[in-house]
């Protein structure tokens, strides 16, 4: 049971950390202008230097949208896993950690409505060639996996 625990414990860190990433760094969408490679994120649009994100007027409520559920996403993960620890020490043997796993699963929420705001609004970025998904995308949906699973795991995880 240990053992369980303290997986659990280390992928929520590492979901923490990814999500820290990816909504902190500026690779969702990776193309090439004139051979030199750009990335933008949810913040910057980097080149050779980076500058403000330029968005039509149409796409700035979707773009503030993701940013705001992933910040979301960021602080409901560090207090879950904050009632993790919480829990791990004061309830009695034979409980569940309910609290914890709904937590988690507000964070996959926010999680999945900011990605998938990203994947419908922003699939391209104009003037550039070769346009794909950056790291960060990924991290998102990786992110949005792992804490699915780890909500299940402690709404389902007995404290023995």
């Amino acid at each position: 049971m240990l053992v369980l625990l303290a997986g659990i414990f280390v992928v929520h860190i590492a979901t923490v950390i990814m999500l820290f990433v990816s909504t902190i760094a500026n690779v969702w969408m990776v193309g090439y202008s004139n051979t030199v490679k750009a990335s933008s994120g949810l913040w910057l649009l980097c080149n050779r230097s980076c500058r403000q994100l330029a968005v039509a007027s149409s796409d700035d409520a979707s773009l503030k949208a993701v940013q705001a559920f992933m910040i979301l996403s960021i602080i409901f993960s560090v207090i879950a896993l904050v009632i993790f620890i919480v829990q791990l020490f004061t309830l009695e043997k034979g409980k569940r950690f309910y609290i914890t796993g709904a937590v988690m699963l507000v964070c996959w929420l926010c999680i999945l409505i900011g990605a998938s705001i990203y994947t419908a609004r922003f699939t391209k970025m104009t003037g550039f060639t070769g346009v794909h998904h950056g790291y960060c995308f990924i991290l998102a949906w990786i992110c949005f996996c792992f804490s699915f699973i780890i909500s299940i795991l402690y709404l389902v995880l007995r404290k023995k």
